[in-house]
């Protein structure tokens, strides 16, 4: 009876989690962790990486989300303001992944009407990890915000700084992946 009376508690306990536990919004990887790799290290200043973007995918976003926007920023990197190594927005709210290299624009495997401006490499797509030689672990947070707007109306050619403030106007919510770096 006690056996009978524990199996009828822990199934309802199970059911009862399951049917009110809250689901977040949520960023996960395949392709990237804890530490990054030469896979998406840069290819310059110094760095002899591939560049390759890591596969990203999310779940759960808000209601009303209209369309996302990811960024990749180092706050480590020592030039007072940090470094922005990727901003993709307009991606449609229908996307729920970027695919590895996604950040490559020449590849052209962004989702369609995505728009990635330009980096602190002052150029537009990915740009990888590249922190100076024996200046430690830098943090790379890797952010898909849900937007509130279809459109955040920017160019190729918008600074991260800009982006980042229309961003901070239109998000409803925000997911993110740490990952680590050194040289």
């Amino acid at each position: 009876m006690k056996i009978k009376f524990y199996t009828l508690s822990l199934m309802m306990f199970v059911f009862t989690s399951t049917l009110f536990a809250q689901k977040t919004f949520t960023l996960t990887s395949k392709t990237i962790g804890g530490q990054a790799t030469i896979t998406e290290e840069f290819d310059g200043f110094g760095c002899t990486g591939k560049n390759e973007s890591p596969q990203l995918s999310w779940s759960n976003a808000p209601e009303g989300t209209k369309s996302f926007a990811v960024t990749m920023y180092d706050p480590d990197a020592p030039t007072g303001s940090g470094w922005w190594h990727w901003v993709i927005f307009d991606i449609p709210a229908n996307v729920n992944e970027l695919v590895s290299n996604a950040g490559d624009i020449d590849l052209k495997l962004a989702p369609k009407g995505a728009v990635q401006s330009v980096t602190d490499y002052g150029k537009p797509g990915y740009g990888g990890p590249c922190p100076p030689e024996g200046h430690g672990l830098h943090q790379y947070i890797i952010t898909v915000h849900a937007l509130k707007t279809n459109t955040l109306g920017l160019k190729a050619n918008t600074n991260p700084a800009t982006v980042g403030f229309y961003l901070w106007n239109n998000t409803l919510a925000k997911a993110s992946i740490v990952t680590y770096y050194k040289r």
